[in-house]
């Protein structure tokens, strides 16, 4: 410490006298002393008696060098980073609340069976209640038969005296013309063959009123024109129900689908195929389905004409322009376990293409979805050919009910037998038709009477 203090001391004395020199001096000196200091200074600063702050240097320098260069360039980075993950965040964003297919407009829709008698008359029996759930031909409610059933024997005792008339007149008209010339004339045949021909129309006419008159009975039992539930039940036993009028609602379960309203900016993603997704309000777990259809119509209110029929055209903000909303129709695929579709539920539906059902993570996803806006935002959204395309008859399935069959027709011999054995034959035993008086109407019904009231019961 001692030969480093008298160095520094020697070294300020010399430095000193080199100032206090004229210029010229100076310059002299200080061509002749740089050597010598030199010298000295090594000579003073042997390696054992450095002090030990002297060694700090090194990591001091890298600090500040870190502090000075490296610092402001990584705050600048992260800078950067920060602002282009902002940037991408917002491109998404806008385009998964602009651009993409989605919309919390949805509905679930149901076809409703609106159930009305074929016949009038007073209800005697309800076999349903309300919010039941009733199959496809089940009884909903009866309507008083009486009326029917005499309506169905009096056309069947007609009936079998049509069949009597006919079966007579065409004997006589075969007599006759197995006759000669000698027993009976052309004109004679002609008129026996006439009587028979009208005979035959009057039966078969009569054929025609005995088949309604059986439907008509059979019609005193509504049934169920579909699978589904009952909803808004009002009917009573004791009400009266007329034809066409319809007092039994009942929801087709065969025919749920979802109605999704999208903007028609959002239309050029929206391609017949696409997998759809529909969230309900209360559950997590969404409603899967395809896009079925889109409306190819819109009511226009600018096109009704007003009061003095002219165009009554709605004023609207030049700088504001409100997107239209397009039906579109998604059929159900597959729905959660233990998620009642109710018809009228709000649904969120967001429609992915084929290429998105495949990606499982979300990263994928939103992947897809910021190349889809950045694609959006430089070119536009583009319309893929094919996306709509026409859908003809032979597309869809026909629905269709069961038409009404009349019952199959007798022939007069079956109707009247033992009436016409033949030519020569005398006629054998024929039953009559029971009285409509008489006690035991049971002998005056028909087959198709039994058959009905065997079903009924």
């Amino acid at each position: 410490m001692e030969t480093l203090t008298k160095h520094k001391l020697n070294l300020r004395e010399e430095l000193g006298e080199a100032t206090t020199d004229p210029p010229s001096t100076q310059a002299d000196g200080a061509r002749a002393q740089p050597p010598k200091l030199n010298v000295v200074l090594r000579q003073a600063r042997p390696k054992h008696d450095q002090h030990p702050s002297m060694s700090e240097n090194t990591p001091a320098r890298e600090r500040r060098f870190v502090a000075r260069v490296v610092l402001p360039w990584t705050s600048r980075l992260a800078t950067l980073v920060i602002a282009l993950v902002a940037v991408l965040i917002s491109i998404g964003a806008w385009g998964h609340y602009v651009m993409a297919p989605w919309t919390r407009d949805g509905r679930i829709r149901a076809q409703v069976a609106s159930v009305a008698p074929l016949v009038s008359g007073q209800i005697t029996e309800v076999k349903i209640a309300d919010n039941q759930f009733v199959h496809k031909g089940d009884v909903l409610y009866v309507i008083d038969p009486f009326d029917f059933e005499v309506a169905l024997r009096t056309n069947m005792a007609s009936l079998k005296q049509r069949a009597a008339d006919q079966q007579v007149k065409e004997a006589q008209s075969e007599r006759r013309l197995h006759l000669s010339n000698l027993a009976t004339t052309p004109e004679q045949q002609q008129t026996y063959k006439g009587n028979a021909i009208q005979a035959q129309a009057a039966f078969e006419a009569m054929q025609q009123q005995v088949a309604q008159a059986e439907i008509n009975l059979n019609r005193t039992q509504v049934r169920s024109p579909v699978n589904g539930y009952v909803t808004n039940l009002l009917l009573r036993v004791g009400d009266y129900a007329h034809t066409g009028v319809t007092n039994v609602s009942i929801i087709d379960t065969d025919s749920y689908w979802l109605d999704g309203y999208f903007e028609e900016t959002q239309m050029a993603r929206v391609c017949v195929g696409n997998r759809a997704e529909a969230k309900l309000m209360g559950y997590s777990s969404p409603i899967v389905g395809h896009v079925a259809t889109v409306t190819r119509g819109v009511s226009v209110s600018n096109a009704a004409a007003g009061s003095q029929g002219l165009p009554n055209v709605d004023p609207i903000y030049t700088w504001v322009r409100l997107a239209q909303r397009v039906p579109v129709r998604i059929e159900i695929d597959a729905v959660p376990p233990d998620m009642p579709l109710v018809s009228g539920m709000t649904a969120t539906v967001t429609i992915r293409d084929v290429s998105d059902a495949d990606q499982s993570s979300w990263f994928d996803r939103f992947r897809a979805e910021v190349t889809t806006s950045l694609s959006d935002v430089f070119n536009g959204p583009s319309a893929q050919p094919g996306c709509v395309p026409v859908i003809t008859i032979g597309d869809r399935p026909t629905q269709s009910l069961p038409a009404t069959q009349a019952q199959p027709s007798l022939s007069p011999e079956q109707i009247n037998p033992g009436l016409i054995p033949g030519l020569d034959a005398k006629p054998q035993n024929v039953g009559l038709p029971a009285s409509a008086g008489t006690s035991n109407r049971s002998e005056a019904k028909s087959p198709a009477i039994d058959h009905w009231a065997h079903e009924r019961r």
